[in-house]
């Protein structure tokens, strides 16, 4: 009968540290698991964006295409994983001279829960951008280009 007494002694705080442990672990997991999940839908959407972006540019910078206003509506989920987004963009030059490409970074950012990426997109030296925020649960969340007389052309967020 000794026994046991020594196996209830040993396997009793193995069972209890298990019963804690164990929905512990999992929990941790599943969080990294979500954050990841979370990270990935939202890069994804930050490219397309870029692409979005990049496409309205190369389609305006040909010659034949006359000045005027573009309008694109966001083709992105409104929320992810019930949270909205938010985004901006920094223009800047890939070399000093004058005839440079520029790189737009475009930045988003997971409202309440803070996870953030970020896609870059090469445009020509022609490319202005105008200072403005991407809103996912607006009913303006796309891309306004405007092309000048002057074969300049100017993009915001918002429509």
């Amino acid at each position: 009968m000794p026994h046991v007494t020594i196996e209830y002694v040993i396997m009793v705080p193995v069972l209890i540290l298990q019963i804690f442990l164990f929905p512990l672990t999992a929990s941790w997991l599943m969080n990294i698991w979500v954050d990841s999940r979370r990270t990935l839908v939202l890069q994804e959407a930050a490219s397309h964006l870029g692409s979005t972006i990049q496409q309205i540019y190369f389609s305006l910078n040909h010659e034949t295409v006359s000045a005027g206003t573009v309008i694109q509506k966001a083709n992105l989920p409104t929320f992810i994983e019930n949270y909205p987004y938010t985004g901006n963009a920094t223009l800047r030059m890939v070399d000093p001279a004058p005839n440079s490409s520029k790189v737009l970074e475009i930045k988003l950012r997971l409202q309440t829960i803070g996870t953030t990426v970020t896609a870059s997109v090469i445009l020509g030296q022609n490319f202005l951008w105008k200072n403005s925020t991407f809103m996912s649960n607006s009913t303006n969340a796309g891309v306004k280009a405007e092309k000048s007389t002057d074969g300049t052309i100017c993009m915001s967020f918002g429509g």
